[in-house]
C-alpha cells in the first residue's frame, strides 16, 4: 500500500471515529461514548480507537476542536450574509449548540475541555459581539445602555436555552420567545 493511500485511509478512519463519537454524544450523551461503542458505530475494532486517540480525552477534544472549528467558519458564512443578525440567530439555534451542551456537562470532569470550550467560546463570542456593536451602531442605539457583549450573550443563550429545553420536550414558551427575537432581528439588523 502506498504512502499516499494509508493516509488517506488513516484520515477517513480518524473522521469516522471522530463522527461516531459525536453522533453517540448527541443521541444518547458523553457516557455513552465509550470506545467499545464508538468503534461499533464507525464499524471499526475498538483497538483503532486507541490507535488513533490514545485516550477517550484525546477522541473528545478531537471532536470538540473539529466542531467548533466547522463552527467558527460557519459564523463567519453568518456573518457575511444579508442578514447577519438572523444567521446568527440560526446557527446559535443548530443542533452543533446541542453538541456544546454535552461538552459543557463533560468539562465539569475534565479540565482540558473546559479548557477548550474557554477558547472556542471566546473566539465565537467576539465576533459575534462585533456583529452586535455595527447593527447596535447602524440604528443609533446607546451601547452604554444597551452594551453589545450582553445583548449577544442574552440571545445566544436564550438560543441555548430552547435547544436544550426542545431536546427535553419542553417548549413553554418557545414560540413566543422566537417570535420576539424575530422582531428584534426585524428591528435592528444591519441595513442593506
Amino acid at each position: 500500500m502506498t504512502a499516499a493511500k494509508s493516509t488517506r485511509r488513516d484520515s477517513a478512519t480518524r473522521q469516522a471515529l471522530i463522527r461516531a463519537t459525536a453522533q453517540i454524544m448527541l443521541e444518547e450523551g458523553y457516557a455513552a461514548a465509550t470506545s467499545r461503542r464508538v468503534a461499533a458505530k464507525a464499524g471499526v475494532k475498538p483497538a483503532l480507537v486507541h490507535y488513533y486517540f490514545p485516550s477517550m480525552d484525546d477522541l473528545f477534544l478531537a471532536v470538540l476542536r473539529e466542531g467548533a472549528e466547522a463552527n467558527l467558519v460557519r459564523q463567519r458564512e453568518a456573518l457575511a450574509a444579508d442578514e447577519p443578525l438572523h444567521a446568527l440567530w440560526q446557527l446559535n439555534n443548530a443542533h452543533g449548540a446541542r453538541l456544546l451542551m454535552e461538552f459543557m456537562a463533560l468539562a465539569n470532569h475534565r479540565k482540558e475541555i473546559r479548557s477548550e470550550i474557554v477558547d472556542y467560546a471566546t473566539r465565537f463570542g467576539d465576533l459575534e459581539e462585533s456583529a452586535v456593536t455595527l447593527a447596535l451602531r447602524a440604528h443609533g442605539v446607546d451601547r452604554a445602555q444597551f452594551p453589545p457583549v450582553v445583548m449577544s450573550m442574552i440571545v445566544t443563550s436564550l438560543a441555548r436555552i430552547l435547544v436544550l429545553e426542545r431536546s427535553l420536550g419542553v417548549t413553554r414558551g418557545h414560540a413566543e420567545a422566537e417570535e420576539f427575537v424575530e422582531r428584534l432581528l426585524d428591528r435592528y439588523e444591519m441595513p442593506s
